[in-house]
């Protein structure tokens, strides 16, 4: 039997302070260090950028992702303009 995931049609994003950044409707972390986070939501693609940024918890299930650390830039993209290209070896490897 197959297992269906739940698609998330809307999203939320909380930010405090700069500081403490949730959000909903996370369905990939492409790739992730302490001043970049690139997600693949509902939405499009999502690129946070800031200093010391870390992944306090990561819910692909339920589609949640909370992150602490100074955020400078939250940027969208559509999900087609994040090619294979872009994602480096082990990306395309396990897209």
């Amino acid at each position: 039997m197959e297992e269906k995931r739940t698609i998330h049609k809307s999203q939320n994003v909380i930010l405090e302070n700069r500081e403490k950044m949730s959000v909903s409707g996370v369905q990939h972390v492409i790739s992730f260090n302490e001043s970049n986070i690139i997600l693949v939501t509902v939405q499009g693609n999502m690129t946070i950028k800031g200093e010391d940024l870390d992944i306090k918890k990561l819910n692909l299930d339920d589609g949640n992702i909370s992150i602490e650390g100074y955020i400078t830039a939250i940027t969208y993209t559509e999900k087609s303009d994040m090619s294979s290209k872009g994602m480096g070896f082990l990306g395309k490897m396990f897209k």
